[in-house]
């Protein structure tokens, strides 16, 4: 126990002191071409091609410090001499039944050199790797993959392995050819080119705030997406609207099942005494019986497909008839209430339900269809509740995380909004503005896709986690990308969310 408390704190200081050290740039990441790559790179060779992969101990003995410590995220913490056994009497024991391989990641590898009063004493090297096991008689299989950070120390002038950390281990999926995707930009930007993605744009929210912005790609020609790009979201709109009403109703201002006829009744269904069972609660979880559109053809009228709260139908024309509810009831703009109960409160200083002079062109992603080709931008002058909200990463992660966080919202109005109000397929449901993907266990995810004219967007949520991930992209097929960013980002419960979707 005396062992394991010593490690740990240790651990922390470890983690510590790399974070500073990815903090500082005095020092650059070490080129390929620089002595000081070559060696680490050849002792860890040695560690591994000959060490780990033919099972000889000798290199593991002559490589690391004395007091050499490694820590795994699923095997606790090792020194010298426990590693040591373990390796002995496992992976590598003479009656083991299968062989193991590592592979380093091709373009994964960085190296930064450590320095003390100009000395060089240490490195730092970062990078993910691949394992692989095969038995008598079978073809080898690919296994976990992990990242890995070492410490290498300058001892009489010879390299030693002081410290060793491995995590992020994950099983091989379908992911796997691509494991350093969206962790190597030049890696990420050949594959985006690939699959003919102009522009992605990553947020990637851990312990209920958003963490990481990453963009890759180009608005146009020459001019590289920036990490505040402005995007059209689409159907990602919707739960904007969905969070002004219900913040109103958690300040008692609003109902969520007080009929809206009180406040507005579209034309086209006034005859139609359905037009009186229409609630927030409804329009919310998309049960109103009217179609996503209206048809452009002005001789088509707004009408019910069937009784509202009997079943599922996706509809922004809902969302519309909700917005027109809203602005007669507080005599306001749904662009004013939005920006008093979300924008402004949360800062979310780059996002706006209609283009105004506040827009930098310079910042926007042009849509393009899967060819290649551009979209003409249409700049609406008013606000729809269901569609076009301009915005960006670093904005929809601000509202998503309080969404998580609960902000603004009662604990009734929060529990309404995730409980399941109509099922839309097996193990997945409508909340109040939000889809819900039950994922065993008590545990679930929210999420919300939106699709356009050169959008594709969406995100997830996983609340008893605290994790999120936004993916945004501006082409038509957009989606074709989605699954190896959320495996890779979510890992299992990831590869829940995909099954759901897909079978």
């Amino acid at each position: 126990m005396k062992i394991i408390n010593r490690l740990s704190f240790q651990f922390k200081v470890i983690l510590i002191g790399i974070l500073l050290f990815q903090m500082q740039t005095g020092f650059s990441q070490e080129e390929k071409s620089s002595e000081l790559y070559k060696t680490i790179m050849s002792k860890d060779s040695l560690l591994f091609n000959i060490g780990f992969n033919t099972c000889d101990v000798k290199q593991f003995e002559n490589l690391y410090t004395e007091d050499f410590e490694f820590y795994h995220d699923k095997d606790s913490i090792s020194d010298k001499a426990r590693f040591l056994k373990t390796f002995k009497s496992g992976i590598c024991s003479p009656t083991r039944k299968y062989n193991y391989r590592r592979e380093l990641i091709d373009g994964s590898t960085e190296i930064y050199p450590l320095y003390k009063n100009g000395i060089l004493y240490g490195a730092i090297q970062m990078g993910t790797h691949r394992f692989y096991e095969s038995s008598a008689g079978n073809a080898e299989q690919a296994g976990s993959f992990a990242k890995f950070t070492h410490l290498w120390l300058l001892k009489n002038k010879d390299w030693k392995l002081a410290r060793s950390l491995s995590y992020n281990h994950q099983m091989t999926s379908s992911t796997a050819g691509i494991e350093n995707l969206f962790d190597n930009n030049q890696e990420t930007e050949k594959w985006l080119k690939q699959n003919n993605i102009p522009a992605l744009g990553l947020g990637i929210i851990t312990d209920g705030k958003l963490k990481q912005i990453k963009t890759f790609g180009k608005l146009k020609r020459e001019v590289s997406a920036p990490y505040n790009t402005i995007w059209n979201v689409a159907s990602l709109t919707k739960p904007v609207t969905a969070i002004v009403a219900l913040k109103l109703v958690s300040q008692g201002k609003w109902n969520l099942d007080e009929p809206l006829n009180k406040y507005w009744i579209d034309p086209d269904i006034a005859k139609d005494p359905n037009h009186k069972l229409l609630t927030t609660r409804i329009i919310l979880s998309h049960q109103t019986g009217f179609p996503n559109w209206r048809s452009f053809n002005e001789s088509k009228k707004l009408d019910f497909k069937f009784k509202p709260g009997t079943q599922y139908q996706y509809s922004g024309e809902g969302f519309e008839y909700l917005r027109r509810a809203l602005e007669k009831k507080f005599h306001k703009s749904l662009d004013q209430l939005a920006s008093e109960l979300v924008f402004e409160p949360l800062k979310m200083t780059d996002s706006q339900l209609i283009w105004n002079d506040k827009v930098d062109l310079s910042r926007y992603a042009i849509n393009y269809d899967k060819d290649g080709n551009a979209y003409e931008t249409t700049k609406n002058k008013t606000a729809n509740a269901a569609d076009d909200l301009l915005t960006t990463i670093e904005d929809y992660g601000r509202f998503l995380s309080s969404i998580m966080n609960s902000e603004g919202l009662s604990k009734k109005v929060f529990d309404d909004m995730i409980s399941h109000q109509v099922q839309t397929k097996k193990n997945k449901y409508f909340g109040l503005g939000f889809e819900i993907y039950d994922l065993g266990n008590e545990n679930y995810a929210l999420s919300h896709g939106g699709a356009d004219q050169g959008v594709q967007t969406i995100f997830i949520l996983l609340p008893k986690t605290k994790q999120g991930l936004i993916i945004f992209t501006n082409v038509d097929d957009g989606y074709k990308i989605y699954e190896n960013i959320v495996v890779h980002y979510l890992g299992e419960n990831g590869r829940k969310i995909v099954d759901i979707e897909t079978k």
